[in-house]
């Protein structure tokens, strides 16, 4: 059986070595790696996420968690990448051209690969062509373009319409501090994330996985 409630523990209190341990012991006792991943780490950082989205918790907390998860990601991924069992769906990240924050960025990409999903990360100041670029050689089936500015904003409607001139079948999912769900209908996005807690169970959504 998988702690759930140590793993959430260990997370919240960023504990890096006791995630390791948590995950390796769970291994040695037999468990499947793809249930310590979908019951211990992605289940105690939903629990993270839920608190986030409540304001329990901050930012700085959720990072501390995040990089905790991380570790124990590390140990399972190896062993994750032999097993055929989940081809996981690419997701090209990135912060739209103009705009240079990236902790929200960050933050919904740790959180989408405890999710499962493999993140190919084009940073900050990102054009429309580098998202279309990245996810035209990676495969990607989705692209999440972030923004926290006001004045960059309409940087996604401009990426939006590129990507859906190419004609990809790329689904897109927006989110960012100044960004709404209806500003994402209104520029013609898939998706909207208000928050990185919410992000994995939109890209699911859209993917048809939920």
């Amino acid at each position: 059986m998988i702690d759930q409630e140590k793993y959430y523990k260990a997370l919240s209190e960023g504990k890096m070595e006791e995630v390791k341990e948590l995950t390796q012991k769970a291994l040695d006792g037999g468990e499947p790696p793809e249930s310590i991943l979908k019951e211990g780490l992605i289940k105690a950082m939903d629990q993270i996420g839920v608190k986030f989205k409540n304001n329990e918790i901050y930012i700085p907390e959720v990072l501390i968690a995040a990089r905790a998860m991380h570790a124990g990601l590390g140990i399972l991924k190896p062993i994750l990448a032999k097993s055929t069992t989940s081809t996981t769906a690419k997701i090209v990240l990135g912060t739209v051209k103009g705009d240079l924050h990236d902790i929200g960025k960050n933050l919904v990409g740790m959180m989408l690969e405890g999710g499962g999903f493999e993140i190919v990360d084009i940073g900050t100041d990102a054009p429309p062509e580098k998202f279309i670029q990245a996810a035209k050689e990676q495969g990607a089936k989705v692209i999440g373009m972030s923004a926290l500015l006001t004045t960059t904003m309409m940087q996604m409607k401009s990426a939006i319409e590129k990507i859906k001139a190419e004609g990809l079948g790329i689904k897109t999912i927006i989110g960012g501090a100044p960004v709404t769900a209806e500003f994402a209908r209104q520029i013609g996005a898939d998706g909207y994330a208000a928050d990185a807690a919410s992000a994995v169970g939109t890209v699911k959504e859209l993917l048809g996985m939920s």
